[in-house]
């Protein structure tokens, strides 16, 4: 989605309130499809199918003037293109490859960044001495600091440490 260009909404972990529609369609699937869990995967499946029929055709919702998303859903006029744009960074950033379990060479040394980014390009800005701000493409994924060999993300927190 980030190669297409569009970014995602973060917020943080426990913080239901940033994004209450989200959450409450989460409580609703939840207390109506996996209260008891179905039997098998075949019929949690379905479940799920059904509840996805009637959540976006039949319910209204009060956001939508009691209409229901189906009706006021339109595709996208933006073509999906047959192959991904590559992300560019700025002539000054240190672009690094991400290997398929997640991480990055920086002078010799391992530094974890994200697996869900295999195979995918990373840029790092130095920011101050040792500091790095690190991109995939226009989205900032946090702050590496060269002394501890690891990436801190927007909210604080630091990725696992990896050998």
């Amino acid at each position: 989605m980030i190669r297409l260009g569009i970014l995602p909404d973060l917020t943080e972990p426990g913080s239901p309130h940033q994004n209450g529609r989200h959450e409450r369609m989460h409580l609703t699937l939840k207390r109506e499809c996996t209260r008891p869990p179905r039997p098998s995967r075949g019929q949690q499946q379905r479940c799920f199918d059904r509840w996805r029929h009637e959540y976006n055709t039949l319910r209204p919702h009060e956001a939508l003037v009691d209409a229901t998303p189906a009706s006021v859903y339109h595709p996208s006029p933006r073509p999906y293109p047959a192959r991904l744009p590559p992300l560019d960074y700025l002539g000054h950033y240190e672009v690094r490859r991400v290997s398929r379990n997640g991480g990055i060479r920086w002078h010799k040394h391992w530094v974890n960044v994200r697996q869900t980014l295999g195979e995918e390009y990373v840029g790092l800005v130095e920011i101050d001495d040792g500091e790095w701000d690190v991109y995939f493409g226009p989205l900032r994924l946090g702050r590496f600091h060269e002394r501890t060999l690891l990436i801190e993300d927007a909210l604080g927190r630091q990725y696992r440490r990896s050998y």
